[in-house]
């Protein structure tokens, strides 16, 4: 097991508001489960505070939107609320806060590149949001969110451009329905030398987009571009 560096986690502490350097919770919202179950004891780890930090999150990100885009729809509002709040995008602003070096990983995570993994990160940010929260409110909390997203907020587009579309698929279907989406071969045709696959992109139970290639995979872009488009107007 590796513990996360521990003048990291000042630094990090002083950074989002905590005048008396870090709490139990914020310790804990840097601590991966791999980590506590190899301690002694009922250890605690950073999934409650992480379910916490993405109600906080998506709380402080939508009310930001609303006050920064006051014409915009519920439609495109949710667009950009989900090219915010997804894994990529919180890892990058959790690795801008230095998150990474101080975790607590299990010996398997730390071998394997667990503090460089977008899920890992992503999970520690909403986690220290949670505990931010619960130490010193929903202020504190507002603070630490304006500082990491306030230049995307304002920028008002999402995201997508410089993302194939599914990425930008899976990241709107996991934001909307919570659910990744389901690409399905429904046909194959011609000689192994010249073959044209024809897949579906369904999404919440809906063919939402169908695409032709030369292979699976560029038939599975093809239909992730007309689901994306189905469910943005875009």
């Amino acid at each position: 097991m590796a513990e996360g560096d521990r003048a990291g986690l000042v630094a990090l502490a002083e950074a989002i508001g905590y005048a008396e350097g870090p709490s139990a919770l914020l310790r804990q919202a840097v601590t991966h489960k791999s980590f506590a179950n190899e301690q002694s004891g009922d250890a605690l780890y950073n999934e409650r505070l992480e379910f916490l930090g993405d109600a906080v999150l998506g709380l402080l990100v939508a009310e930001a939107l609303m006050a920064a885009h006051p014409d915009l729809e519920e439609g495109k509002l949710s667009r950009l609320r989900a090219s915010l709040v997804n894994a990529r995008s919180l890892a990058d602003a959790a690795r801008a806060r230095g998150v990474g070096v101080v975790l607590c990983l299990g010996k398997g995570e730390e071998r394997t590149g667990g503090r460089e993994k977008d899920s890992l990160l992503a999970d520690a940010y909403e986690a220290m949001l949670g505990a931010l929260y619960l130490d010193l409110g929903l202020e504190s909390a507002r603070a630490v969110v304006a500082a990491d997203f306030a230049a995307r907020i304002d920028a008002g587009e999402p995201a997508v451009a410089h993302r194939d579309h599914k990425t930008a698929l899976q990241e709107l279907a996991q934001a909307r329905f919570g659910e990744a989406p389901d690409y399905r071969l429904v046909d194959e045709r011609g000689p192994d030398h010249d073959k044209q696959f024809s897949v579906e992109t369904w999404v919440d139970g809906a063919c939402l987009g169908r695409g032709q290639g030369r292979s699976k995979k560029q038939a599975e872009r093809r239909a992730a571009r007309e689901a994306w488009r189905a469910l943005t107007g875009g």
